[in-house]
């Protein structure tokens, strides 16, 4: 497969888990594909910190370009990390890549009557956006041959991941 875009979209979405407010940090590269979700019960630059150091770490491309919305907790983390020169708040529809993809998490969400704790939620989550992420090509990049042999391969990772 191809590597990842080095263009970041970071975004953070409140769910309820066990009738309480928590918050789903997610990244997601231009290409659809997610890099990572976190569930924290704050939204503050501490948390932000956490989430963009976890994200940081052990990624085989360096993001050329950080893109969030407009919380001032991204630009604090970022500028604790020495990477503030890679953030772009977003402006209107700046970040929509981020955003469109909440969706499926809210069906998710829906299908599952609501997560009954953060860390099943966590795990859940994190699964499923490697399963997205094994079977989801973009269709409309690729050649219908080259879309073929991407589903072959992503059918035999399943078939040796769950053997």
């Amino acid at each position: 497969m191809t590597k990842p875009s080095p263009r970041w979209h970071l975004d953070e979405m409140v769910c309820r888990v066990g009738g309480s407010h928590v918050y789903l940090w997610r990244a997601v590269v231009d290409e659809g594909e997610e890099l990572d979700i976190l569930v924290q019960r704050r939204r503050d630059a501490d948390a932000a910190k956490k989430f963009l150091a976890r994200l940081l770490r052990g990624r085989p491309i360096e993001p050329e370009r950080i893109t969030t919305d407009g919380l001032r907790s991204y630009a604090a983390a970022l500028k604790d990390l020495e990477r503030s020169h890679l953030h772009l708040s977003g402006g209107l529809r700046e970040n929509s890549r981020v955003e469109n993809s909440h969706l499926p998490i809210r069906q998710r969400e829906r299908r599952m009557q609501g997560f009954k704790s953060p860390a099943s939620a966590q795990r859940f989550l994190a699964t499923h956006a490697a399963v997205h992420n094994t079977f989801n090509t973009q269709r409309h990049l690729v050649s219908r041959p080259t879309l073929r042999r991407f589903r072959a391969e992503a059918h035999a990772a399943w078939a040796a991941a769950t053997a």
